[in-house]
């Protein structure tokens, strides 16, 4: 498929590398599925060098694998990566929401909930991208309210794959409405001013992460690089 308008130079580039890279996260591209420079092109209409530059910087990432002499593959997700990168987001946002639990206003409280609503209304829909990115801003408005927007920043820099593992947990029974569920009480806690209420919530809802790898993983053999 065609891509509207026609990106140049380093703007090319970066349009196809940001366009990429959402559908690796996203898995729109499944881990384990090759990827054609020459149809990239095409679609964009530019020339293989901008998408060779987007190429190597995913790959740098880990989101994709080159392999000379055989071609350009989405990687699989890390799983043995899985539990440290969780662990360091959960550190780092049990900071947030205990900060947030400190300084929230009526009005951020409202704004928080605002989002919990909407994530709510993607669940009713079975919109598993807008629930997702529902998400992402409650957390992101987390640590807005906390004071450390930099938080998230850094956060967004290590869970690449976390949300490619994440992704694949929405489409269980259920799953939608229990992360609404682990939302709520965070939110109770912050809106009371309970620093260790809203700590211990974010640890609970973010360890759910951890004790879902193992059953995602048997789920979708194929979705993750095996450990030798």
């Amino acid at each position: 498929m065609r891509r509207n308008g026609r990106p140049r130079g380093a703007t090319a580039a970066s349009r196809i590398y940001a366009d990429l890279r959402a559908e690796l996260v996203s898995l729109v591209r499944r881990p384990g599925e090759p990827i054609s420079e020459a149809q990239i092109a095409t679609a964009y209409g530019v020339s293989r060098t901008p998408v060779r530059e987007a190429i190597l910087k995913l790959s740098d990432e880990g989101l994709v694998e080159i392999f000379p002499q055989s071609g350009i593959f989405v990687s699989r997700i890390p799983v043995a990566a899985l539990p440290e990168t969780i662990i360091i987001r959960k550190s780092l946002e049990e900071t947030t929401a205990r900060m947030a639990a400190e300084h929230a206003t009526s009005s951020q409280v409202l704004s928080l909930r605002a989002i919990l609503e909407r994530q709510r209304e993607a669940c009713a829909a079975k919109d598993r991208e807008a629930f997702h990115q529902a998400d992402e801003l409650f957390h992101a408005g987390i640590a807005e309210v906390a004071g450390y927007p930099g938080i998230w920043k850094l956060i967004l820099q290590v869970k690449v794959h976390v949300d490619r593992f994440r992704r694949l947990t929405l489409p269980q029974i259920g799953r939608m409405t229990e992360v609404i569920g682990e939302h709520e009480p965070i939110l109770t806690a912050i809106e009371r001013r309970d620093t260790d209420g809203a700590r211990a919530a974010m640890a609970s809802h973010l360890e759910r992460l951890l004790d879902d790898i193992s059953e995602i993983q048997t789920l979708n053999p194929e979705c993750f690089d095996q450990p030798s």
